[in-house]
């Protein structure tokens, strides 16, 4: 008896009509990349486990190892090869390893999957593709390319059939600063946990902050900084009106509002928007850091994110600072078709079905898919010669709006069949016209 076939937690895999949506949106995401004027590049799968660990935390216990089933334990232990769980170390060490070769300031991005070795849940996966995208120079990054970053995201979410959503920026400045202003020490800790407000709440998060070492008052500040949020740069004097000074916070209250003003020019108002209780990536990011939510599923978390980083590439003599932003396209495809009940169309990307009157007859049908095709319609033949009811209902099924008859024309000529409307008209391949809206499949939603 055959093994019984069961599915993988955490190794999504979508049906063909979702596939399409997925591309869809692959599509959106890479012709917006390239009007920004990044370029495409791709990493290997795998790297150096100790690369990989480099970032600390648990990702020990994240890493996939990798290593031929045959191997002997010398040659598993010599190898030491991870697959990357995310797209941000193996861009590290590219940028590292071609830094002669690349010309900087270096904007590029990159569509993979990546692979963690967490325990599934909605929303998480143990193979996922990332979508990113970075500017890195040499020894200094200009501050305009962090208020670039969001105006890219908030460019790509108003393609997709997202409703509405709201990037949030902040700058990890300002609550550094912020804390050393009322006279904390411990950054680190007071960063993390003022983080988890959104999911513990300000009680907790006062009773945490008090264990710190930190007083009664110093936990009310903290929590009124994280409090303060605003479409606009209004949240400066919001700010200074907690009345707290250092030259850190003053920094990054200014590099944060030349961000959001920015975003003010290129996008809707409240898509972008100054919100202080964002840390993000402590290990890591030193300035800006965005995260974008859709509205009405913020329990999801964030579906794509980022920020800026001093110190993540470096080779011991020259720094490459960045700055850039991650989506999450199988967290959103996910989040999209659970909830939104996102699909495609039609379940192939034919427009058109060729229908063959009999097997002596198919080669008129092959020349004219092929007439078709060389016009950039996407068509398929009909596997079968059944009859054309059948024919129809085949494409009907598929969501294929159009059914090609050959030689059903009064004067042998051929016709074409909108399914929808029911409408047949004379048509000739070498001139008919597909809707624009039909080339393609279309993203709906329920």
């Amino acid at each position: 008896m055959a093994p019984k076939v069961t599915p993988l937690s955490g190794f999504p895999e979508l049906l063909p009509a979702e596939r399409l949506a997925e591309l869809h949106l692959l599509d959106i995401l890479r012709e917006t990349f390239e009007l920004h004027g990044f370029t495409s590049i791709e990493t290997r799968a795998v790297e150096p486990v100790e690369r990989l660990l480099g970032k600390g935390g648990d990702a020990d216990k994240e890493v996939y190892g990798v290593a031929r089933l045959a191997a002997g334990a010398e040659e598993r232990r010599d190898a030491a090869l991870g697959l990357h769980f995310d797209l941000t170390v193996p861009f590290a060490r590219y940028v590292l390893e071609n830094a002669g070769k690349l010309a900087f300031p270096f904007r590029r991005y990159q569509i993979q999957k990546s692979w963690r070795g967490e325990r599934p849940q909605e929303g998480r996966f143990r193979e996922f593709t990332q979508a990113d995208i970075d500017v890195v120079d040499v020894g200094e990054l200009s501050t305009h390319f962090e208020a670039e970053m969001p105006i890219v995201l908030a460019e790509i979410f108003e393609q997709l059939p997202v409703g509405d959503f709201a990037v949030r920026c902040n700058n990890r400045k300002i609550p550094q600063g912020f804390y050393l202003g009322i006279g904390l020490t411990d950054i680190t800790a007071t960063l993390r946990i003022v983080d988890k407000l959104d999911k513990v709440g300000p009680d907790a998060v006062t009773e945490m902050l008090l264990g710190t070492g930190a007083t009664r008052e110093q936990a009310g500040q903290c929590l009124a900084l994280a409090r303060i949020s605003s479409p606009d740069a209004s949240f400066v004097e919001q700010v200074g009106a907690l009345g707290v000074s250092h030259p850190l916070l003053s920094e990054g209250l200014a590099t944060l509002a030349e961000v959001i003003e920015a975003a003010l020019a290129a996008t809707r108002p409240g898509r972008v928007i100054a919100d202080l209780s964002i840390a993000r990536g402590l290990d890591y990011y030193t300035g800006t850091v965005y995260e974008t939510q859709i509205v009405g599923f913020e329990s999801w978390g964030s579906v794509a994110g980022g920020g800026r980083y001093d110190s993540l590439a470096s080779d011991g003599r020259t720094s490459y600072p960045g700055v850039g932003i991650s989506i999450g396209v199988t967290r959103l495809m996910q989040l999209l078709i659970a909830r939104r009940g996102l699909t495609a169309s039609r379940s192939t990307p034919a427009a058109v079905l060729v229908a063959v009157t009999d097997e002596e007859s198919r080669g008129r049908s092959l020349a004219v898919a092929s007439a078709l095709r060389a016009r950039r319609i996407p068509c398929e033949v009909a596997p079968r010669a059944d009859r054309f009811g059948k024919q129809i209902r085949y494409a009907d099924r598929r969501g294929i709006p159009f059914v090609w008859f050959p030689g059903a024309g009064a004067d042998g000529g051929d016709q074409v069949k909108d399914l929808r409307s029911g409408a047949q008209t004379d048509a000739d391949a070498a001139t008919w016209l597909c809707p624009p809206s039909d080339l393609r499949p279309a993203l709906l939603t329920s």
